[in-house]
C-alpha cells in the first residue's frame, strides 16, 4: 500500500511542477494584442497559433492527472485497517488498565465541582 501511495505522490508532484512550468511559458491574452500593434514579436516555437493549442491541451491533461492523483490520495488516506483503533479509543482504555493493578499509574481524580478550584484567600 505504501508503494502505491509513494507512486501517486510522485506523479502528483511531477504533474504539479510540469503544470507550473507550462503555465509560466504560455502567453497571456493581452500579449497577442500587443504583438498586433508591433510592440513585441509574434513568432513562437510552435508557429503562429500551434503553440497555444499544444500548451493549453498539455496543461489540461496535466490538470486532469493532478486531479485524479488528488482524489486517489484522499481515497487511500481514508482507508483504515480494521484492527487499528483511534488515539481516543486508546485514551479510554488506559484507565481500565490502571484499575486492573498493572504498573500504569492511575489518572488524578478531578474535583466534583468547579467550586473546589476557586482559591479562598
Amino acid at each position: 500500500m505504501n508503494v502505491i501511495l509513494n507512486i501517486v505522490q510522485v506523479v502528483q508532484l511531477l504533474a504539479a511542477l510540469a503544470m507550473i512550468g507550462l503555465i509560466l511559458v504560455q502567453h497571456g491574452k493581452g500579449a497577442d494584442m500587443g504583438a498586433a500593434f508591433g510592440s513585441g514579436s509574434s513568432g513562437s516555437l510552435f508557429g503562429a497559433s500551434g503553440g497555444a493549442n499544444f500548451l493549453s491541451r498539455t496543461t489540461g491533461v496535466l490538470a486532469a492527472v493532478f486531479f485524479v492523483c488528488t482524489l486517489a490520495l484522499a481515497y487511500f488516506g481514508n482507508l483504515r485497517p480494521a484492527s487499528s483503533g483511534s488515539v481516543l479509543e486508546g485514551a479510554v482504555i488506559a484507565p481500565h488498565i490502571a484499575a486492573s493493578g498493572s504498573d500504569v499509574p492511575a489518572p488524578a481524580a478531578a474535583p466534583a465541582s468547579g467550586a473546589a478550584q476557586i482559591p479562598t484567600k
